[in-house]
């Protein structure tokens, strides 16, 4: 078993008001959490700022994100405060550590079941700074997974929280009441009216280039994002996509002959009036 260490930033919230503050902004439901949740913090349109992993430690949230998104994270946290009470801290005394294989005191990555996207943990800085980097090892498995990275293969702000899957990967919680964004998320779920999102692709030879041009036929429906090995994330008009393999309409990236490839547990959107 190999075991390695994640670039990432982590952010402490703690203090009494620690629970209400971070409930009534993330779309998680952190009441009660005792282990890791995935969410994010979407602006006011219901599009994603920061996604993240919440860890629930010793009376206090430590907020795992990318490295590019640590700063927005921190300004926003800030701007929320106002009176409540509590602490925003950057924590420079933990890092992630990751691997395939369940170790010690890890747990499985909580944006899919069983293990699926490996096992993490949270551990003193000087101990995960002891084994390799492991990004590129992450990186090549959730491409594989089908699943996206958005401080990567998305603008900041640029989709909503359906077009980034957050549904999928157990990101929301549409249960626990408001929190910055709720209203057009949950609009937009009732209507089922997300018909771009990140889809999975499959092709042959080299990996496509990052941003090359998705067509059906003559129409532009999107584009490749992250790619690794004959696997790709691709972020597109996924009705038009489905619509046009259905009738036999060859897909093409860059050029390249490229087939829709969605795992099973992707929310296919409805293409009724589309």
């Amino acid at each position: 078993m190999s075991l390695f260490h994640l670039d990432r930033r982590l952010i402490r919230v703690s203090g009494p008001d620690r629970v209400s503050f971070l409930q009534n902004l993330l779309t998680q439901d952190v009441e009660g959490l005792a282990s890791v949740r995935y969410g994010a913090l979407l602006n006011a349109q219901g599009k994603v700022s920061v996604d993240m992993l919440i860890w629930s430690m010793n009376d206090a949230f430590i907020l795992e994100t990318d490295l590019r998104f640590g700063d927005d994270l921190l300004r926003r946290l800030g701007l929320y405060t106002l009176r409540a009470q509590v602490s925003v801290e950057e924590v420079r005394d933990l890092g992630a550590v990751f691997s395939e294989q369940l170790f010690d005191g890890a747990l499985a990555d909580p944006r899919m079941p069983e293990g699926a996207l490996g096992y993490r943990k949270l551990a003193p800085r000087d101990e995960a700074l002891k084994v390799q980097n492991g990004d590129v090892i992450l990186r090549a498995l959730t491409v594989q997974q089908g699943v996206p990275n958005l401080a990567e293969d998305a603008k900041p702000e640029e989709i909503f929280a359906g077009e980034a899957l957050l549904d999928e990967l157990n990101g929301v919680d549409f249960q626990k009441g408001c929190f910055v964004g709720q209203e057009n998320v949950s609009r937009m779920k009732r209507r089922a009216t997300t018909r771009k999102k990140f889809c999975r692709i499959a092709y042959e030879g080299a990996a496509l280039e990052y941003g090359a041009a998705i067509n059906a036929g003559d129409a532009d429906i999107g584009a490749v994002r992250s790619a690794t090995g004959n696997r790709a994330i691709a972020l597109l008009r996924l009705d038009r996509a489905m619509e046009a393999s259905e009738r036999g309409v060859t897909l093409t990236a860059g050029g390249r002959e490229i087939r829709l490839d969605p795992p099973s547990w992707l929310i296919l959107p409805s293409r009724e009036g589309a």
